[in-house]
């Protein structure tokens, strides 16, 4: 029977009533709760009852083995942090509004993420590369639960890799400090302690990240139905649509309709709650 997933530890008396109206009996698994039902109520549905309840509902895809997974991927900016790199480094040479502007509509799929990426690092053109540590350090903040989930995934031996349309410069430093497995991201040119508006290399877009993950899977000889992957933008679906459960996590429209699962209210640590 398909098994529904509520992604929260506690429940009040009105939140339970509801949802064993729904669902019929619920059971405590690890930090959440499930429900074995016969019927499969439709996603809109789940979506209503998950707004009023402000509780994340799920549906586990019932061609989905939690127990088969080796490897989680997933997007680096407004997913695993809170931010849009390349809008903060923006902000330092006050083009902040002109590439925020540009990043918003590539993640809602209505540009090409490569050719606007192009375009938004050719206005970072002479800012000095300082600017990428202030925002390291002053700015870059990790999304609510992302350590306890990357550590969750440690224990039980699953791979964690970071894919970005971002940059090396942050993935490098975050690959460090949590211990991550792998990384891939695009790489800003310098000159002279200075970026100079273009990257080196192939651009990290919506087909390089589905690529990489197909990649990890060969390296690590396993199948993609056995991975994870999570995002938030149109540049993530691609490879969302390669993995065995795509999550999209407080995402844009257009990746919540399209991915098998959604976060809106919980941190990335729930993501856990599809593997216990």
């Amino acid at each position: 029977m398909p098994t529904i997933i509520i992604h929260t530890n506690t429940l009040n008396f009105e939140q339970s009533k509801q949802l064993e109206r729904k669902f019929g009996k619920l059971t405590k698994v690890a930090n959440h709760f499930r429900a074995e039902v016969k019927e499969l109520p439709s996603r809109p549905e789940l979506s209503e009852l998950s707004q009023t309840l402000q509780i994340d509902i799920n549906v586990m895809p019932e061609n989905f083995d939690p127990k088969s997974v080796k490897l989680v991927i997933s997007d680096m900016d407004s997913t695993l942090i809170s931010i849009e790199c390349i809008d903060e480094i923006a902000d330092y040479i006050n083009v902040k509004p002109q590439v925020s502007e540009i990043t918003e509509a590539a993640m809602r799929g209505e540009l090409n993420f490569e050719a606007s990426l192009k375009q938004r690092v050719a206005l970072l053109d002479g800012l000095e590369t300082s600017a990428l540590q202030t925002v390291y350090d002053e700015r870059l903040q990790l999304n609510p639960g992302a350590e306890i989930w990357i550590n969750g995934l440690k224990q039980q031996t699953i791979k964690f890799a970071l894919v970005s349309g971002g940059f090396t410069f942050f993935t490098d430093r975050l690959k460090t400090r949590l211990g991550i497995d792998y990384t891939r991201a695009n790489t800003l040119s310098i000159t002279n302690n200075q970026l100079n508006g273009t990257v080196e290399g192939g651009i990290i877009g919506a087909q390089a990240k589905a690529d990489f993950l197909i990649e990890l899977c060969e390296e690590l000889e396993i199948l993609t139905t056995q991975t994870i992957a999570v995002g938030d933008g149109a540049n993530d679906l691609m490879m969302m649509q390669e993995a065995g459960l795509s999550i999209a996590y407080h995402a844009k429209p257009t990746v919540q309709a399209q991915a098998d699962t959604a976060l809106n209210f919980r941190g990335l640590d729930a993501i856990l709650d599809f593997i216990a």
